[in-house]
């Protein structure tokens, strides 16, 4: 069975198909190319079910350069429903749309009604957890809060915020109101917290993910954030059982003496 990552949040621009992106590349590094080689796929793969396709453009971008698989799946609803199912798997990572909050009422879905909510919850059906990113800014918060508090908690799912796109020249105040935020809502927080870097905003119409990126100073620290929060929420440490050899006879007598 796969792990599902979905990245999550309500509301758009947050950095969902960067994170998504990304975080398969890094683990698909960890994870090297199909399993015994040969004709397998890779145990990586990324899905959008945006339908804007973002994710989709820059897939197409990378090319043959590609170090994951990407389907573009917002349509594909039995497909969706079977992603812990895909047999070369072991990490699919889920880019996903923001949305309008329709619900109204106590016990209605927010997620409202239609293809795209339909896709959402197929999704999150499979979800082996959640990354919720946020940016360092407040209008962020509520849509957050109630991506965490009306969505992920209700269905028991394993989650953790993620500051993203943190631009140091800022200085530390707009970071430290957002860590102050998720921490008082009682969310666990990553510790890695991801920089604004002009090499991820390009990277896309580059045809690059952050593993290709070059070997000057910054193009190293960019990489390391994604490397860093792949290895703080668990990315690539669960792998496939390798296949155990057929033992001889032999050997075993050989080994009981």
């Amino acid at each position: 069975m796969a792990h599902v990552h979905v990245i999550l949040n309500q509301k758009g621009g947050v950095g969902k198909s960067t994170l998504a992106v990304n975080l398969a590349a890094v683990t698909a590094d960890v994870l090297g190319g199909p399993l015994g080689g040969g004709d397998e796929q890779p145990p990586v793969v990324a899905v959008s079910i945006d339908p804007q396709g973002s994710a989709v453009w820059w897939s197409e971008r990378v090319g043959d350069g590609l170090p994951f698989d990407f389907v573009q799946a917002h349509d594909d609803l039995a497909g969706l429903a079977a992603l812990s199912r895909i047999p070369s798997a072991q990490h699919v990572f889920v880019d996903t749309p923001g949305w309008l909050d329709l619900a109204e009422g106590e016990g209605a879905d927010p997620l409202g009604k239609g293809a795209a909510a339909d896709a959402l919850r197929a999704v999150l059906s499979n979800a082996t957890d959640v990354i919720v990113p946020i940016e360092p800014e407040p209008l962020g918060f509520q849509p957050t809060q109630r991506t965490v508090e009306k969505v992920v908690k209700p269905r028991g799912l394993p989650f953790r915020v993620v500051i993203n796109n943190w631009d140091p020249r800022d200085g530390k105040a707009d970071l430290e109101q957002t860590r102050a935020f998720v921490e008082g809502q009682g969310w666990p927080l990553a510790r890695t917290v991801v920089r604004h870097y002009k090499l991820h905003t390009r990277a896309s119409a580059d045809g690059l993910v952050v593993t290709q990126y070059g070997a000057n100073k910054v193009a190293l620290q960019a990489r390391e954030d994604f490397f860093r929060l792949a290895l703080e929420v668990g990315l690539a440490a669960i792998p496939k059982p390798a296949r155990r050899k057929k033992t001889s006879r032999t050997t075993k007598k050989k080994a009981a003496v």
